[in-house]
């Protein structure tokens, strides 16, 4: 499926990068993939085995649902062709960089949830402007000052 896809974490900067989808895809009258990837638990012999890791797809789905209404309501009149909100299991990076091989461009905020707050960039952004197989918006924060 073409369109955007905005990778989404609960951070403030994934918030602000699901804002400027949200209004990029009401622009363009394309369709819109909102997509957070939460880590299941491993079992012992390596596999995802605990029955809480359907809870956690259900709260990462409702999460990323309710930021996407969000941004909606603050969109106003016009709307994305079609929005879609999924939520994957596995490895973020990797995650966003497979499912940009069905996009025309792929959105994230410069940093996320992870624990370096002096880089510019965080993991998952530097993954995709490596990798990724559509173009790739990176959006900064707020106050870069």
């Amino acid at each position: 499926m073409a369109g955007i896809i905005v990778g989404i974490d609960g951070s403030a900067y994934s918030q602000r990068a699901l804002e400027w989808a949200v209004r990029e895809a009401a622009v363009r009258q394309v369709p819109l993939r909102v997509i957070t990837v939460y880590r299941t638990s491993a079992g012992y012999w390596g596999g995802p085995s605990y029955p809480q890791d359907r809870t956690f797809a259900e709260r990462a789905r409702q999460e990323a649902q309710e930021a996407t209404e969000k941004a909606l309501a603050l969109l106003g009149a016009g709307r994305p062709e079609r929005v879609t909100v999924e939520a994957r299991s596995g490895i973020p990076a990797e995650e966003l960089v497979g499912a940009s091989k069905d996009a025309d461009m792929i959105v994230v905020g410069s940093r996320g949830t992870g624990g370096f707050a002096r880089l510019l960039l965080g993991s998952v952004s530097t993954q995709l402007t490596h990798h990724a197989y559509c173009p790739v918006v990176v959006i900064p924060a707020e106050d870069r000052h």
